[in-house]
C-alpha cells in the first residue's frame, strides 16, 4: 500500500487537479494503520477513523464548492499524544495520566492545523512524557525504525510514533514536540525531515510540559517543505503554497562546520556518511568553514545537575510522585527526580550562564549563513540493546549531545538526511539564528536539492 504522493505539497495538487480527493488519502493512512503486517498498533495510542472519514468528506465537499479552508485541506496528519485535542486524553505516553478527563479544546498549534482543514488521523506513541531521545514505550509498545525493520532497532524519540507514522504512510506530517532533539533525533534515525523552530515562534499552551525554558513545537516530515508547511500554519494560521523553499533561489552558502565534542564518539557508518555529505556540498558550491564555539563547551558544566528538563519535570510531576510514583517508566522517573539535586540557587545560575552563552555563541555563529553538524552520531541501535540500564543513558546521552545544542541557544534547527538509497539512515542538522525561521528553510532546501543528486 504505497503513497503515491512523496510530499505534502504533492498531494495538495492532487487535491486541486482532482487526481485524489481527501477520503481516499485518509483511507489510505487507516488501511496503513491497521495493516496487521505493519507498525501501526505500536505507532498510535489511538486512532480517530470515524472522525478522520467524516472531516475528509466535508473538506471534499468544500473543495467542491470553492471554499476549502486551504491547500492542505483534506491531508491527514498524526499528533503526538502530548497536545490537547478536544475529546481525547492526553496521556503523554504514560499510564500515570491515563485516568486523566478528556480535553476540552485543542491546543491552539493543533487547532490552527484543523482550522486550515488537515485530518488529524490519531495520536502517536511517544516517550513517556517525552523525556529520552530513544523512542522506547514500556506501556503502549515501541515502533521499529523503518531501516532493516527485522532487527527491531530503535526510531530515536521522544516523537518515536511521529515519525513511524510518516515514514510508513500513515500521515503526510507528524506533529511532535523538541525539548532537546525530539523532532531531529527520529528524523534522523529514520530517514525524514525534523524541524525545531525558535521556541517562541508557535504557542505550547494545552501540551503536557517538559521544560517550559526549553520546549517547543516541531514537526517531521518526508521533505523541507512539509515541515514548512506545519509550521507556518502552526505559526501563522494561514499559508501560501507559492512561498514554500524551493531551493532554487539561493545564493552561494558559508556554512560553518562545529568542531570539538559535536564530532567525538561517531560510528563508522556515521563517519563516512559525513564525509560524503561534505564532499556533496563542497562540490556543488557551498562554502565549508571548520570553526569552534568555545561557549559550547560550558553546556554540559551548565545542565551537569539535570538542566531546566529535571528542574521544570519536577515542578510538573511533585503532586503525581505522591501517589503514582510507582507506575512511571523507571528510566523517566530517574530522571525527573534529578530536579531534586537543583536549589534554588542552582536554577537561577543556569538561567543566568544561559543567557550569557546565547549572547556569546551569536557572537560566533552569526558569521555564517548557517551552522552544521551531524544530528546523532550513531545509527539507530536495536531496541533490545537498550534494556540495560548503562547502555540506555549512555546511548540517550550521546543521541541528544548534538540535537540539545539548538534547545539551549534557542535557535531554531532542521535535520535533513544525507545518506544514500539503502543505507543506514542518517542526519545532517543545520542551525539558524534565532527567530530567523523562515530564512533556516530556504537554506534547507537548498541543501536538500544538493544531497537528492
Amino acid at each position: 500500500m504505497p503513497s503515491s504522493f512523496p510530499s505534502m505539497l504533492h498531494a495538495a495538487h492532487a487535491l486541486a487537479d482532482g487526481r485524489t480527493t481527501a477520503r481516499e488519502l485518509v483511507e489510505n493512512a487507516l488501511a496503513h494503520i491497521a495493516d496487521s503486517q505493519g507498525e501501526g498498533a505500536r505507532t498510535f495510542m489511538s486512532v480517530h477513523a470515524t472522525a478522520a472519514r467524516g472531516h475528509a468528506d466535508a473538506m471534499d465537499k468544500l473543495r467542491c464548492q470553492g471554499q476549502a479552508p486551504s491547500p492542505l485541506a483534506g491531508l491527514p496528519i498524526s499528533v503526538k499524544d502530548l497536545f490537547d485535542e478536544a475529546g481525547s486524553t492526553t496521556r503523554a505516553g504514560s499510564m500515570v495520566l491515563a485516568d486523566a478527563p478528556p480535553a476540552s479544546m485543542d491546543a491552539p498549534a493543533i487547532a490552527r492545523l484543523k482550522q486550515a482543514g488537515l485530518i488529524s488521523i490519531g495520536r502517536t506513541t511517544m516517550t513517556e512524557f517525552a523525556f529520552s531521545g530513544i523512542g522506547i514505550n514500556p506501556h503502549f509498545g515501541t515502533p521499529a525504525n523503518p531501516w532493516r525493520r527485522d532487527e527491531k532497532r530503535i526510531p530515536g524519540g521522544s516523537s518515536s510514533g511521529a515519525a513511524v507514522s510518516v515514514s510508513d504512510n500513515m500521515a503526510f506530517v507528524g506533529i511532535g514536540s523538541d525539548t532537546g532533539g525530539s523532532c531531529r533525533i527520529p528524523a534522523a534515525l529514520t530517514g525524514l525531515v525534523g524541524y525545531k523552530p525558535t521556541s517562541s515562534r508557535i504557542s505550547t499552551q494545552g501540551t503536557v510540559p517538559l521544560s517550559s525554558t526549553l520546549d517547543s513545537i516541531g514537526s517531521i516530515g518526508r521533505t523541507v517543505a512539509c515541515c514548512w508547511a506545519a509550521d507556518s500554519l502552526m505559526a501563522t494560521g494561514t499559508i501560501r503554497i507559492q512561498d514554500a523553499p524551493t531551493g532554487r533561489d539561493g545564493h552561494t552558502l558559508r556554512l560553518g562546520m562545529l568542531s570539538t565534542s559535536v564530532m567525538e564518539d561517531m560510528d563508522e557508518t556515521v563517519a563516512h556518511t559525513w564525509e560524503d555529505c561534505l564532499s556533496r556540498l563542497s562540490r556543488n558550491g557551498v562554502i565549508l568553514e571548520t570553526f569552534t564555539c568555545p561557549p559550547l563547551t560550558e553546556i554540559p558544566k551548565a545542565n551537569s545537575k539535570g538542566g531546566f528538563p529535571a528542574a521544570e519535570s519536577l515542578a510538573w510531576h511533585q503532586h503525581l510522585l505522591e501517589t503514582r510514583r510507582s507506575v512511571y517508566d523507571p528510566f523517566v522517573l530517574q530522571r525527573i527526580l534529578r530536579g531534586y539535586e537543583q536549589t534554588a540557587v542552582d536554577y537561577i545560575a543556569l538561567l543566568q550562564s544561559r543567557a550569557k552563552l546565547i549572547r556569546q555563541a551569536a557572537d560566533i555563529m552569526n558569521h555564517y549563513d548557517a551552522v552544521i553538524l551531524p544530528t546523532v552520531p550513531i545509527i539507530a541501535p536495536k531496541i533490545n540493546d537498550m534494556n540495560d540500564n548503562a547502555r540506555y543513558v549512555a546511548t540517550n546521552l550521546l543521541l541528544l549531545r548534538n540535537t540539545t545544542i539548538a534547545n539551549f541557544l534557542d535557535l531554531c534547527a532542521i535535520s535533513l538526511p544525507c545518506h544514500h538509497a539503502g543505507e543506514a539512515p542518517m542526519g545532517l542538522m543545520v542551525m539558524g539564528r534565532h527567530a530567523e525561521d523562515c530564512d533556516l528553510f530556504h537554506i534547507a532546501a537548498q541543501l536538500e536539492r544538493i544531497l537528492a543528486h
